[in-house]
């Protein structure tokens, strides 16, 4: 049974970095969930940010099997737990393998439920602790309070810096988006998101400092700080994977970027550019119809619902088209994690039709995706959820010292692969412009 103590309180920048730093320098399992305030046209999140460390009990595990440990885990616990599902959970909803190099070591499935919560609303913020001592609150609230910010102007990286090299060349990168072209004259798929890994070796970086200046750079509604033991996941996720509040299911996919004007002429003119690209739009449109068709699988009869199409959303960096898809659960048959399970992974990060998709993804990328294109969120007592897709990302094995980030977009029969490698370039521009600067 949880303790709860709710005080009013508003999350400023400068506490949101100490409550950081509190939770980087005394646990090792630490989930930061940050909506930064978003306003930008998406579902709203409930909390404007969460905040979970020190695992009271937890489940890790890998791809075999994850899902219906992980249910297990969520109806045992009826708890807040906190985590995340690594893309290569595939291998567990369909019959697939992951044979590519993998230098991030993460497990494939991990979550804890936390001794201590930090739930922030605008106006709020409610404490719950699990098996809590006397004046143990007072005592955190004091070290938080009083924690020093002292990572904001320290180096990114150590000084043995080594550049960001990615694992595919242009040459080889637009030789490979030939080949799915072919796939898809051939007729095996319609759509594939093709990715690629960057990468920094042998060096160490402040965890905390790249979160917080990637996270000023994007300031986007699913920023994460994840950290376990010497796995850190720093994102600056756009997107929503899959929302469940009730009976209502929520998944806003993303397809189609553009990016941002140097003044406001130019951005209106790309704005109106980028909603009427036939081939964007083609991108996003696929994908919503294979989020209608995994939605269907759990949902009541007619309940699958087009809340909106190739809507305009706009960050720092770049604009996006987001659609909303609805569905209605009979939550007295269907579990939380039974949605996830029959929707993952995420149509936006593998293609239609599906299958085929991971099938071609793992034949031509050349790093198993590991948590990068996962998802990583929480589950409320009452089997609630809401989980991010893990992309604008950078991950960190701080025991291999070894980084890396990687970004791919939609390859559809429209595609061009200079294109397709400028858009690549796009959305790397911010985690590389992190790394680069000490």
């Amino acid at each position: 049974m949880r303790t709860t103590t709710t005080i009013n309180f508003q999350l400023t920048p400068a506490l949101k970095q100490q409550f950081l730093t509190w939770a980087n320098t005394h646990h090792e399992e630490v989930v930061w969930l940050d909506t930064n305030a978003y306003k930008g046209g998406q579902v709203p999140s409930k909390y404007q940010a969460i905040l979970g460390v020190e695992a009271f009990t937890a489940i890790q595990t890998e791809a075999v099997g994850a899902f219906d440990r992980l249910n297990e885990y969520q109806q045992i616990t009826k708890d807040w737990i906190l985590g995340y599902l690594s893309y290569d959970l595939k291998n567990d909803t369909e019959s697939l393998k992951s044979e590519n190099a993998d230098a991030l070591h993460f497990p494939e499935l991990y979550f804890f439920q936390p001794k201590k919560l930090f739930l922030f609303t605008e106006k709020t913020l409610e404490i719950q602790y699990l098996k809590m001592v006397d004046d143990e609150v007072d005592e955190d609230l004091k070290d938080i309070f009083l924690a020093e910010i002292n990572y904001l102007n320290k180096d990114i990286l150590t000084p043995e810096y080594k550049e960001v090299k990615n694992k595919i060349n242009k040459d080889k990168y637009i030789s490979k988006i030939h080949d799915i072209l072919a796939y898809i004259q051939r007729g095996d798929i319609y759509e594939v998101n093709f990715c690629q890994e960057f990468y920094i070796e042998n060096t160490s970086i402040n965890p905390l400092s790249v979160y917080h200046k990637l996270n000023q750079i994007s300031q986007p509604p699913f920023a994460v700080f994840f950290k376990n033991a010497q796995h850190f996941l720093l994102s600056a996720s756009p997107e929503r994977y899959l929302k469940k509040q009730g009976s209502t299911i929520v998944s806003e996919p993303i397809k189609g970027t553009s990016k941002r004007g140097k003044n406001i002429t130019e951005d209106e003119h790309l704005k109106k550019a980028l909603v009427n690209d036939p081939k964007e739009r083609a991108e996003n449109i696929m994908i919503v119809d294979l989020v209608r068709n995994d939605l269907s699988k759990t949902a009541t009869k007619g309940s699958v619902t087009v809340e909106a199409l190739c809507k305009l959303c706009t960050f720092k960096q770049v604009h996006q088209l987001i659609s909303t898809v609805q569905s209605t659960i009979n939550t007295s048959e269907t579990t939380p994690v039974d949605v996830i399970k029959t929707t993952f992974p995420m149509g936006s990060m593998t293609g239609a039709p599906k299958l085929r998709a991971m099938e071609i993804i793992e034949e031509l990328e050349e790093t198993k995706r590991g948590l990068y294109s996962g998802s990583i969120g929480y589950f409320t007592p009452e089997g609630d959820f809401d989980f991010n897709v893990v992309i604008r990302s950078i991950l960190y094995n701080e025991a291999e010292k070894y980084v890396s980030f990687s970004v791919g977009g939609a390859i559809t029969s429209k595609s061009n692969p200079e294109k397709e490698y400028e858009e690549c370039l796009l959305k790397a521009k911010a985690m590389k412009q992190v790394l680069a600067s000490m």
